[in-house]
């Protein structure tokens, strides 16, 4: 584990990768409704123009076209901060991407609370409660930039609709590299613990190996699961988790 400062956000990390991966593959299509900014989505829009849908400030229109550039046969991903994109285009991912079950990766940026002072109406809570209702809707939430870049690498192929939400910020690594084993819908155990487990996803996983690091001078072993995928969801990970340490604790935004 790696508990040094990381100065990449997620969403920045991001959005490399599937420059990278664009590089290499035309099939990828970004989305985008005047965020390019908020995203990150300089260097690709300036680099694969192309591969690249500019919709301006009209997020229902950005899920739609995405809806139907997979339709098509493409790999879409349709990015934008997901206050807006699980709230103004809220039908439109229920009925273009999950009911059709099209491949649509959406992309929320700076989930949460990590807006901070742009106040209420860019905060975002709701996202998961919300999509996790969604038939066929995959959700995943990196904990660290090295789980999003093998994110990327993952939704190169991946048969099913997604929603991604990172943070606006740099979080803390939890991992030292990308040699991890990620795969979507399974937990990754980051330390075990007799006395309770902590689950944590996103953003909240690094704050749950802080606690377990103060706990254990306490004398309390709690053991950390990263749930990265809320949906489809580890529960054996959970079963085998309380089985071990008898309590479970879970912590999210």
């Amino acid at each position: 584990m790696n508990s040094m400062s990381n100065t990449v956000p997620c969403r920045k990390m991001f959005t490399d990768s599937l420059l990278e991966m664009a590089r290499k593959d035309k099939n990828v299509v970004v989305v985008t409704s005047d965020a390019r900014g908020s995203v990150t989505l300089g260097d690709f829009a300036t680099e694969l123009p192309d591969q690249f849908v500019e919709v301006g400030i009209a997020e229902q229109n950005a899920v739609g076209i995405a809806a139907g550039l997979a339709s098509a046969g493409k790999n879409v991903f349709v990015c934008g901060p997901a206050c807006f994109y699980v709230a103004r285009s809220l039908e439109q991912v229920k009925v273009d991407v999950a009911y059709s079950h099209y491949p649509v990766r959406v992309l929320g940026v700076s989930g949460g609370l990590s807006y901070g002072a742009l106040g209420a109406s860019h905060h975002s809570l709701h996202d998961i409660a919300v999509l996790r209702t969604f038939p066929g809707m995959h959700i995943v939430l990196p904990a660290d930039i090295y789980e999003t870049r093998r994110l990327v690498e993952s939704l190169m192929d991946y048969p099913h609709p997604v929603y991604i939400r990172v943070g606006r910020n740099a979080v803390p690594n939890v991992h030292d590299n990308t040699e991890i084993d990620f795969k979507i819908g399974k937990a990754i155990r980051l330390a075990t613990g007799k006395d309770l487990t902590l689950i944590a996803t996103g953003e909240t996983v690094y704050h749950c190996l802080e606690a377990s690091r103060q706990l254990s001078e306490r004398g309390i072993q709690a053991g950390v699961l990263d749930m990265h995928s809320l949906k489809p969801f580890d529960t054996e990970a959970v079963l085998q988790a309380a089985e071990e340490s008898g309590r479970i604790i879970t912590v999210e935004e």
